[in-house]
């Protein structure tokens, strides 16, 4: 399912009351292992101000790796990659940095080590924490993640916050479900290009998502299927996911 992009998605600025409008990205890279100038590209035509990523580079040279990738798309490293277990942050220069965290969630034997990257930033008079997170491919551990994130997410100190990543589950699951009844479902809200980011390929499912605290506007969220500068070509060439891109508008700091 798609919807027309022909609706422009709002440039960044701040407003005169002191709000924010930002550009959100949420991509899983697959650890860097296809097209990195596709994958550059993509991410550089979406303007993001953040870039939650997922299956960032986690072992030998992660960091240059990231950071290597952060300059080809006029980024800075917030935080995450090896240090949260594969989640991480980017950010424009346009963002001032409060704080950051990188949290490692309890092992199960057997599975895949999970963690969040987490970070506090400020654009314009607005405050924003931000989480990425690639949640587990088994049920029950992948509730208890989703209610980790919101556990997370109320504990960080701040009125508004956006979160999102590789859900590893359809809109219809209970963790995205639970998720949804706490969070504003970005697509839902306000769906803008494309809805489905698995695989690009064969978009045939919603696995990826932008979630955002009560408050915040989306003022559009989808995949960025026609916006300038992406061709579908370097869409499937970057990684074995499609970016999902929303505009928010965060209200000012009271």
């Amino acid at each position: 399912m798609s919807t027309s992009t022909a609706r422009t998605l709002p440039n960044s600025h701040t407003e005169e009351d002191g709000s924010a409008v930002i550009r959100v990205l949420s991509y899983n890279i697959r650890s860097m292992r296809d097209d990195t100038d596709a994958l550059a590209r993509v991410i550089a035509a979406c303007a993001p101000d953040l870039v939650l990523i997922q299956e960032a580079p986690r072992f030998f040279r992660w960091r240059k790796k990231l950071a290597r990738l952060a300059r080809a798309a006029d980024l800075v490293i917030l935080s995450g990659g090896g240090t949260a277990s594969g989640p991480a942050l980017l950010c424009s220069l346009r963002a001032t940095v409060e704080r950051t965290e990188d949290v490692l969630l309890p092992l199960t034997p057997g599975l895949h080590r999970r963690g969040f990257a987490t970070a506090v930033v400020r654009f314009g008079g607005a405050r924003l924490g931000v989480l990425s997170c690639h949640l587990s491919l088994q049920a029950d551990e992948r509730y208890a993640q989703g209610g980790m994130l919101l556990d997370r997410l109320a504990g960080m100190g701040v009125e508004h916050a956006v979160a999102g990543g590789d859900l590893n589950e359809r809109p219809q699951g209970r963790t995205f479900r639970r998720l949804a009844e706490g969070l504003t479902d970005c697509w839902t809200a306000e769906p803008w290009g494309g809805e489905n980011t698995s695989t690009p390929a064969d978009p045939h499912q919603r696995i990826d998502a932008l979630f955002a605290t009560p408050g915040v506007e989306v003022l559009g969220c989808g995949v960025p299927l026609e916006l300038p500068g992406i061709t579908g070509e370097d869409l499937r060439a970057a990684t074995d996911h499609l970016p999902v891109l929303a505009a928010l508008r965060v209200p000012a700091t009271r």
